[in-house]
């Protein structure tokens, strides 16, 4: 069994890429069968291999635990070319910006991402929630056996350890106070301006919350759904407006977020335009938070337009870094001694089957004997003779075996067999 996690993010891959391998939430689960399909096809073992994927705006990783022949590289070539297939990339281009992480460094991997350690804004709390959204994902579609399923209990665990007892959250920048510092820079003040948000999602919840609390002259939610775009809006006392309308109205809005789950981008360049042209070309101020974007690039080019990229506020929500360094060393201390207990779980899990097998043997030796001694008393033996000859049968049966390897090693061989096997029968007294 290769435990493996295989993917890339903010520092391996550029946006461009990231989003080509997005995968919409709405697929998620197909995607895990698809997983699982690609590795039972290679093994051909009987074994039931088992995926998790995590997809975020800054990552997308594949946790697998298979059983593809021919060790830890096969397993993880094979991972990244199912990665590279799925989303009909070639596999030379995608090849260069994936980590490629193996049993412990799987393990470190899944901890770090979900205690805050791996993501652009350090110690944020949303990963730990969108982790536990593709466990739930992962176990609806049937991904999760019981390699991922431990890995991922002791990954929450950790999580909640490390953010429970140290400051690595303390004084974290997140995307949403990164926008407003941003948007601050176009406006003196938000106070003055109508906000716009595209989507109704966390994210979208998150931002919305940090420009309310600046005050600014209207909030409103564009969203597919209007009823979902209704309940959101009605927290901030904003409106709410249907997708379709945003080219009619969308010039009435001086900032721009957009987050939502569209495989394709909702404002083009001509809508930005036309919308600017309205506007008498007064600034407006654009964040893009999704991946893939919501927002075509061009519209980066205009001279009104100030649009930004979720990469784009990766120089802001570094402010603070060095204050939690320290954090950092003792969250770092604490995941690597909960690596060391999961691959000691892991090590025990590679012994059960040989485990279980003695165990079936031992039983069919007990019950040979146990039968032949029922045979004794049925003809009328002695009880005691009965006794001792099933306690010297069911003796008799168990050394057999050991005693006959010991007898047909040679050299070195017989010398360790001779130094293990007192231990293996050492008994209590």
């Amino acid at each position: 069994m290769q435990l493996l996690a295989v993917g890339l993010n903010h520092t391996t891959a550029p946006l461009a890429l990231r989003e080509r391998v997005a995968f919409p939430a709405d697929q998620i689960g197909a995607a895990v069968g698809s997983a699982r399909a690609w590795f039972g096809n290679q093994d051909g073992s009987g074994y039931s291999d088992e995926a998790a994927i995590l997809s975020t705006c800054n990552r997308t990783e594949l946790y697998a635990a298979s059983h593809v022949p021919g060790g830890v590289e096969a397993a993880i070539d094979s991972t990244a070319h199912f990665l590279a297939d799925y989303h009909k990339l070639a596999y030379s281009e995608l090849r260069p910006h994936l980590y490629t992480l193996p049993q412990d460094g799987a393990v470190r991997h899944a901890f770090r991402v979900a205690s805050g350690l791996d993501s652009m804004v350090l110690g944020e709390p949303q990963i730990l929630g969108q982790m536990k959204d593709a466990v739930r994902q992962a176990e609806a579609a049937g991904g999760l056996g019981t390699y991922l399923h431990q890995l991922f209990q002791r990954t929450f665990a950790v999580a909640k350890e490390v953010r429970s007892t140290t400051e690595i959250g303390a004084h974290s920048v997140s995307m949403a106070a990164a926008a407003v510092r941003l948007s601050q820079r176009i406006f003196d003040t938000i106070a003055e301006q109508h906000v716009l948000f595209i989507g109704a999602g966390e994210m979208i919840e998150l931002c919305a919350t940090h420009f309310a609390a600046q005050n600014p002259k209207s909030i409103t939610i564009a969203n597919r759904t209007l009823e979902r775009g209704e309940a959101l809006a009605h927290r901030f006392d904003g409106r709410a407006i249907r997708l379709a309308e945003l080219p009619d109205q969308l010039a009435q809005f001086d900032i721009v977020i957009s987050c939502t789950a569209s495989s394709l981008p909702i404002i083009g360049l001509g809508m930005v335009e036309r919308a600017i042209k309205a506007r008498r070309h007064k600034p407006v101020f654009m964040v893009d938070l999704a991946v893939p974007r919501d927002i075509e690039t061009e519209v980066g080019r205009l001279d009104d337009a100030f649009l930004y990229t979720v990469d784009d506020l990766g120089a802001v929500v570094q402010t603070g870094m060095e204050s939690r360094q320290a954090a950092v060393a003792q969250a770092e201390a604490i995941i690597e001694t909960r690596v060391q207990s999961f691959m000691h779980w892991v090590d025990g899990r590679l012994v059960v089957p040989v485990i279980r097998d003695l165990h079936e043997n031992s039983e069919a030796l007990r019950m040979i004997e146990l039968e032949r001694a029922r045979k004794m008393i049925a003809r009328g033996d002695d009880i005691d003779a009965v006794l001792e000859a099933l306690s010297k049968g069911i003796t008799a049966k168990f050394l057999h075996g050991p005693q006959q390897a010991l007898h047909q090693a040679h050299g070195d061989e017989r010398a360790r067999l001779a130094a293990l096997l007192p231990q293996l029968f050492r008994t209590k007294r």
